[in-house]
């Protein structure tokens, strides 16, 4: 037959489009096409095909041999149509018998091919075995790709070394047996190499990331030099729970778009993000052609930590403002659209003048009072709105600092704090289905009534500190993160005096 249709998929964004791959072979003078907006990576598969069927020990049709990528419209990426294209050609050469047109449509093929036949990992492929699952079709992938195939529980895949393999499972000659998924695992136990109780002293700072932890809330800590602001954000992520394994099979997808290998053992541990103050705009957000992921969308349900706020571009910062509010980042270019998730934690750290000791009660601040208003307006206010929690962050007093784990300090661990977050959370997953950072206002109306008492101290606290709309109902998020942390139905006048606390930080309010 001179004409044979196989099943593939490419990826835009994370998600991962269906695609026919048809080839039809004819006389005529020799010649190789592929048609459908294939990219150079794609076009420049015609050698590697030839070199593996020939190689392989079968022959290149001598004619004409047209593939086509379908749908016609849709831009196609990456390096795994190799194996497809090379099927589809023994197929319509009649070179593969017996095989039915049902059992090639039972399966999808990923795969890049040497010029020996050998099928070689490729980038991006756990989105592709997400949807093949979804649509109940087997998958043929590369053998060193099973480990992302393992992942992926309920699917039907197959991982060959070569194109014999797959030509000889298809043909029935010597069957493939499909890669074993890994047992589900609803909570692993994870350990990390630095701890909560290692930071002296800071105990309201300690108290914020608890909450910040417990409601998903973004965090802002403004202080001297040393004081322990990026101790602190490294910390935070010991104190999330684990990831669901479908949040965690998202994060890896991601990742793996991204061609980040993951530690199957540690892969419901979320992500630590520190990108340097040069990053640019795309390095944070994404971009490119075709578009990757940027550190945004590789903090997605982790932790994404911006150390030097100031010293970060304008432009960079205002960047964030959208995926902060929507938890999602959409990036087009002239002739392509992604989209990726980007549901982050965004924590910052800042000095509070350019020397860094304005404020501070031990050292002498040298700056002009141009310069530290010069130095504040690096930061837009509807960026500055966005953040939940504004947290001061004052220099230690010298006995706290010498002070040791046996002395009369109190700290508490890592452990002991999750313990308490991972309570607050599913308080949260029962109520709502989501974190409380990511209520919307109709969803505030509904779980986070106010008293008389309540509502009275609110207006004044408003009043006083100037809050705007979106300011009001970050401080409704977090008073309803302070109530489930004290398993309290009601948002009480503790609750609220301790979230307007988060708010109103000094430093910045004096800069």
């Amino acid at each position: 037959m001179p004409l044979a249709i196989l099943k593939t998929r490419t990826n835009i964004g994370i998600q991962a489009h269906p695609i026919t791959v048809e080839a039809h072979t004819s006389g005529g003078l020799p010649h190789f096409s592929i048609v459908g907006l294939p990219e150079t990576l794609i076009k420049e598969s015609k050698d590697r095909v030839r070199s593996a069927i020939i190689n392989s020990h079968f022959e290149f049709p001598n004619g004409k041999i047209t593939i086509n990528l379908g749908p016609a419209d849709l831009p196609k990426f990456g390096s795994g149509f190799d194996l497809p294209i090379a099927l589809s050609i023994l197929i319509a050469s009649e070179q593969l018998y017996p095989i039915e047109a049902s059992i090639t449509q039972h399966y999808e093929f990923v795969g890049e091919l040497t010029l020996s036949g050998a099928i070689r990992p490729i980038k991006g492929l756990l989105p592709i075995l997400i949807a093949a699952r979804k649509d109940k079709t087997a998958c043929i992938i590369p053998h060193d790709n099973q480990s992302d195939a393992a992942l992926v529980d309920g699917g039907e895949y197959y991982a060959a070394r070569h194109l014999l393999d797959v030509c000889a499972h298809l043909t029935a000659r010597k069957k493939m047996l499909p890669v074993e998924s890994i047992p589900a695992r609803e909570q692993q136990i994870l350990t990390y190499p630095v701890d909560l109780s290692e930071v002296k002293g800071q105990y309201h700072a300690k108290r914020a990331l608890e909450v910040a932890a417990a409601g998903g809330h973004s965090l802002l800590m403004v202080g001297p030099p040393g004081t322990g602001k990026s101790m602190l954000a490294s910390r935070l992520v010991t104190l999330l729970p684990p990831l669901y394994l479908e949040q965690a099979l998202e994060v890896a997808a991601i990742q793996s778009v991204r061609g980040i290998a993951f530690n199957v053992e540690r892969w419901q541990q979320r992500s630590f993000r520190a990108p340097h103050h040069t990053s640019s705009s795309i390095a944070l957000v994404g971009g490119g052609s075709p578009p990757k992921p940027g550190e945004i969308s590789l903090a997605h349900q982790g932790v994404l930590f911006l150390d030097e706020l100031p010293e970060f571009s304008r432009k960079t910062l205002d960047t964030l403002r959208e995926p902060l509010e929507t938890g999602s980042i959409s990036i087009a270019r002239a002739a392509h659209h992604a989209e990726y998730p980007a549901e982050f934690q965004l924590i910052c750290a800042m000095n509070p003048c350019p020397c860094g000791h304005f404020g501070n009660p031990h050292e002498i601040c040298r700056c002009t009072p141009l310069q530290i208003k010069n130095y504040k307006n690096r930061l837009s206010g509807p960026f500055l709105d966005r953040i939940d929690l504004h947290l001061e962050v004052p220099a230690l007093k010298k006995e706290m600092l010498m002070s040791t784990a046996s002395d009369h300090f109190p700290t508490e661990t890592s452990a002991q704090v999750r313990h308490r977050v991972i309570t607050a959370h599913q308080i949260q997953m029962e109520r709502q289905g989501k974190s409380n950072a990511r209520l919307s206002v109709k969803n505030l109306e509904e779980y986070c009534v106010l008293g008389t008492k309540e509502n009275e101290l609110t207006e004044k606290a408003i009043q006083k500190l100037k809050l705007s709309a979106r300011s009001y109902h970050r401080i409704l998020r977090v008073s309803r993160t302070l109530a489930d942390l004290d398993d309290s139905e009601q948002i009480t006048v503790k609750h609220l005096s301790e979230a307007f606390s988060f708010r109103e930080n000094r430093l910045l309010s004096e800069l």
